[in-house]
């Protein structure tokens, strides 16, 4: 099974990165054409930016004097390592595939472990339903949002491999890589860091579930008492463990911050031209995202307070949803994601594609959503549109910014609805497992 399961694994990586590397190889120009799309990149992810903070940097000018690169200080000694991307356009091609490869390795990982249905505190009476891993990845490499968004080469691509890494560790019960990674990801966006209730109760969790099984196994050996002792150590308490381990987030945030300054000339300058971009919304480029029209159009007396109002509003979904599903701290994060993808500063279709291949984690519950033919047809919709909507506003003339960011909107809708149909999916699962009577039976909310 496991040779089947490795055979099939093999097979779908290698196509994968077969397709990547031709639509590199077969249409050079479709790369740069993407990079200026705002749909795909943005201002703290794109390529194009990047490329200018390199070209700054190589030539001993800080980056960020010029207001124009928002992006983390240690991506450019990495990319400063490949060839110039514009004489080597191809150099930066097999580096963006296997994060790509990388990525969907973890989202499978996440997919093996089986904590999308059977957790610490509750077990899905559809768990046999559940989509294999490698239905997972293939769902996750195959998306066109995902080949756009390679060929594209935005900085994101980086951002979503590490928060699969932290949540695939945090899966197997490995807290502190979880939360090494998880303070690599918040390094390089920010918002990451909202990810970290939830990955830190599934780390809880399953220590707790390896502690009780390393227990009873130890209890039935009872020729050895000096195991026996300590693997029935108690563990810690949830509070103990939570303080912990964000003390380590902010320790290994603080060393990542320590090297930049020191690359950034020791200088703390890269602080607001990264983070202040995304906490104040400095750069008002159009993005699929609700924020960019609404302070283009306040007036800047309310902007603080707005700015305030947005991130409150964002925020405070960290908290609400994990304890709402404490029983599933994993669709606490994918949840996360989705309200990521509608609600941070700066969104794109990556952020898009990253919530729907951790949604297909939850394949099992699919069948009790209930809109999802409209939600889908609005995404369909909106991506059609948005690209001909832009194209009237910017270069025809003969629209202005409500064209564009009328359709972002239809676009933030329909994922705002794919978001809380699944919501409603998984805690209708979860009432079919307290009380098996009502399954299948309609429920009304009164």
């Amino acid at each position: 099974m496991n040779l089947q399961l490795d055979r099939h694994k093999a097979l779908l990586f290698g196509s994968a990165a077969a397709i990547r590397l031709l639509l590199f190889t077969g249409f050079p120009s479709l790369p740069d054409l993407l990079t200026g799309r705002v749909e795909i990149s943005t201002p703290i992810t794109s390529f194009k930016r990047l490329q200018e903070g390199l070209f700054l940097y190589t030539h001993n000018v800080s980056p960020y004097d010029g207001g124009v690169y928002h992006q983390a200080p240690l991506l450019l000694p990495l990319f400063s390592l490949l060839p110039n991307p514009s004489i080597y356009p191809l150099a930066t091609d097999p580096l963006y595939t296997a994060i790509d490869l990388l990525s969907a390795n973890a989202l499978m990982q996440i997919a093996e472990s089986r904590e999308s249905v059977s957790s610490r505190l509750f077990t899905s009476s559809r768990k046999n339903a559940r989509w294999s891993a490698v239905a997972v990845g293939a769902g996750y490499l195959f998306n066109p949002l995902a080949l756009l968004t390679t060929l594209a080469r935005p900085t994101s691509v980086l951002t979503d491999l590490f928060i699969l890494l932290a949540t695939s560790k945090a899966c197997a019960g490995h807290a502190l890589t979880s939360t090494l990674a998880l303070a690599v990801a918040s390094y390089l966006s920010l918002y990451p860091v909202l990810l970290f209730p939830p990955l830190a109760l599934l780390c809880y969790d399953r220590i707790l579930l390896r502690a009780s099984h390393a227990g009873s196994s130890t209890n039935s050996n009872v020729t050895n008492n000096n195991n026996n002792n300590n693997n029935n150590r108690k563990p810690p308490s949830l509070f103990v463990f939570v303080l912990a381990h964000l003390t380590r987030l902010a320790l290994a945030l603080t060393a990542l911050l320590i090297l930049s300054y020191l690359i950034n000339a020791s200088s703390w300058s890269f602080i607001p031209a990264t983070y202040g971009t995304h906490l104040l919304l400095r750069d008002l480029t159009p993005t699929v995202g609700l924020w960019w029209y609404f302070f283009t159009e306040i007036f800047d007396s309310f902007r603080a307070f707005f700015l305030a109002i947005f991130w409150l509003h964002m925020a405070s979904y960290s908290l609400g949803i994990t304890i709402r599903v404490r029983g599933q701290p994993l669709f606490a994060v994918v949840a996360l994601l989705g309200v990521l993808a509608v609600f941070k500063p700066y969104p794109s279709v990556g952020d898009t594609r990253l919530f729907l291949g951790a949604l297909l984690l939850y394949g099992h519950v699919f069948e009790l959503t209930r809109y999802a033919f409209p939600a889908l047809s609005s995404l369909l919709y909106s991506a059609f549109l948005g690209p001909a909507f832009y194209y009237l506003w910017i270069y025809a003339g003969s629209g202005n910014a409500n064209f564009f960011y009328a359709i972002t909107l239809v676009w933030s809708l329909g994922l705002s609805v794919v978001l809380a149909d699944v919501i409603y999916a998984v805690l209708r699962d979860e009432w079919e497992v307290e009380r098996p009577e009502m399954k299948g039976r309609e429920a009304r909310q009164i």
